[in-house]
């Protein structure tokens, strides 16, 4: 056909010989979304434009009495010679091999999809296969986080640290921190933490640390069966629990039973040397463990707004009830009235990072010692608070409450509940008969921190 002029109006009804000119001049007609110029050598090439003047190479031929299109390319990408060998290419396909182009793409393009998903798995599967103990410990302790206590996610951090920082213990010089019991487990494959590696593990730690490895066995045992139970990891772990062996309990031995108690002919001694402490705060502190027996980390964790001096009681965060309330005695609110207020905590710190004191230990080991009450523990103390009120035949039930021990008997959890009042009653009398004991000069009318004028003889 001849080749129209430059002002004339195509004729899309026909085909042309395709120049770049009739491109440029493909105009789409009005009123219509889209419009062809076809190729005259007979390939089955188009030219589509749009209303919008987008212009590209498009394939068009009849398959199983349907038409089928191909987009080609834009024409800006492929000349009008690459663009007649890329129809060529595609009518072979469906004049030849009598195949549609679009199902024969989407095919491709789902083996590609496939291959690339397949790859994909593989990669997580590497991936998940060469994850560390350290890692999913992580991932477990921050999903079971809410549902822990302070102490319990303590003991989760510090069992599997590395170790080898500075101290940071007053007089410790240049001493760094031994690794936790479960750090030489944290580097591990968990696929490769199996029963031999955890009983040789334990056989180790038992030799050194035999009790701190036991709590950690406890945890990670614990931790083991948390990781069968998901998805992710429960093919990586054996489907029973390679820490419950008899001979990695074994290693680790067992809990002897501590007897650790201030007697009642000790506490002259006792509180002579814990109030003879440079640091009035850790002084006070060790006196509350012992009068309201208390868990170390209960005294420790108080703050002011949980001393009620209006109705003199006490806020005590307790790990069975949640929190539970005990009288403030008199001597009590003595030894807090005396206290720094620094901060929000009740036992303040100056040098903590918390601002808090940390746990008393070595204050309280050296006082012992001076005292003579050597292998007295902070929780030595708590016994000793049980124990010296047999001496006044106070009911277990009353005990029990002002420690937060579970309640043991039927009565105890269902029909009995003591006012704060009622705990007063028998507290003030536990506290004053310890003072006696002690040798302590104290008048309880006294008013919190005031002193009492004594006449020199």
């Amino acid at each position: 056909m001849a080749r129209p002029r430059k002002d004339q109006t195509l004729d899309l009804g026909q085909s042309y010989d395709l120049t770049a000119g009739l491109i440029e001049a493909l105009t789409c007609p009005a009123g219509k979304a889209q419009a062809f110029m076809r190729d005259s050598e007979g390939n089955g090439l188009r030219v589509r434009v749009t209303a919008t003047g987008s212009k590209s190479y498009v394939y068009e031929a009849k398959l199983d009495r349907q038409t089928i299109r191909r987009t080609i390319g834009e024409v800006r990408l492929f000349t009008i010679k690459e663009a007649r060998e890329k129809a060529i290419d595609i009518a072979k396909l469906v004049k030849s091999d009598k195949l549609d182009p679009r199902e024969l793409e989407r095919a491709q393009y789902a083996a590609r999809a496939a291959i690339s998903e397949a790859a994909t798995v593989k990669v997580q599967a590497d991936k998940l296969a060469a994850v560390t103990v350290g890692e999913v410990w992580q991932i477990y302790i921050a999903e079971r986080r809410p549902h822990w206590g302070d102490l319990h996610l303590r003991d989760h951090i510090d069992k599997a640290k590395a170790g080898g920082l500075p101290s940071g213990r007053r007089g410790g010089g240049k001493q760094l921190t031994k690794p936790g019991p479960l750090a030489a487990l944290m580097p591990l494959i968990l696929k490769d933490l199996d029963q031999a590696t955890i009983e040789a593990w334990a056989a180790s730690e038992g030799k050194t640390r035999a009790s701190s490895a036991r709590l950690a066995w406890r945890l990670l045992t614990v931790f083991l069966t948390w990781c069968a139970e998901q998805p992710a990891y429960a093919g990586l772990v054996a489907a029973k629990n390679p820490a419950k062996t008899k001979k990695a309990r074994e290693s680790l031995g067992k809990a002897g039973t501590k007897s650790d108690v201030l007697q009642r002919e000790q506490l002259a001694v006792w509180f002579a040397a814990v109030q003879q402490l440079q640091n009035p705060v850790i002084a006070a502190c060790l006196q509350l463990m012992l009068l309201t027996g208390a868990r170390p980390g209960e005294v420790l964790a108080l703050r002011w707004e949980d001393i009620n001096t209006q109705w003199k009681g006490i806020s005590i965060k307790d790990k069975v009830e949640g929190t539970r309330e005990i009288p403030a005695t008199p001597y009590m609110l003595h030894l807090l009235a005396a206290l720094p207020r620094r901060n929000e905590w009740v036992f303040s710190s100056n040098t903590s990072a918390s601002g808090c004191l940390t746990e008393p230990n070595n204050p309280h080991t050296r006082a012992c010692k001076a005292a003579g009450l050597e292998g007295l523990t902070l929780h030595g103390l708590r016994r000793s608070f049980s124990s010296l009120t047999e001496w006044l035949e106070t009911p277990a039930g009353v005990v029990a409450q002002i420690q937060g021990h579970k309640p043991s008997a039927t009565a105890e959890k269902h029909y009995k509940v003591r006012p704060l009042e009622l705990l007063r009653v028998h507290h003030e009398k536990i506290e004053a008969w310890i003072l006696e004991q002690a040798g302590i000069v104290f008048e309880a009318t006294n008013s919190p921190g005031a002193l009492r004028v004594v006449q020199a003889a």
